[in-house]
């Protein structure tokens, strides 16, 4: 069984499973399970205000690591990052007083 990479959602995309959306679409799809389209540009917000990116080099198992956590918990990897540097930055914080 082959992996396809994740979804944002964190779904893994496995041949299974691709075999499986592809018989649904064969099938007709049912458009009221649809999501609501999003009108407007880019990202939906994070906060208060726009994100901005900010590129990060990880090293590959590190990476592996992040993903296979991300699956597991069925959230965006880059939310698992924005969650531990806030943590971070915050215990960091505490200890300066």
């Amino acid at each position: 069984m082959s992996n396809h990479g994740i979804t944002p959602t964190g779904r893994e995309l496995t041949d299974e499973v691709l075999e499986q959306l592809a018989d649904e679409a064969a099938a007709g799809l049912d458009t009221s399970k649809a999501k609501t389209i999003r009108r407007g540009r880019g990202r939906p917000r994070i906060g208060a205000s726009p994100g901005e990116t900010f590129p990060v080099r990880l090293e590959p198992e590190l990476r592996q690591r992040l993903d296979s956590q991300a699956l597991s918990e069925g959230r965006p990897a880059a939310a698992l990052v924005r969650e531990a540097l806030a943590g971070y930055l915050e215990e960091k914080k505490a200890a300066r007083g």
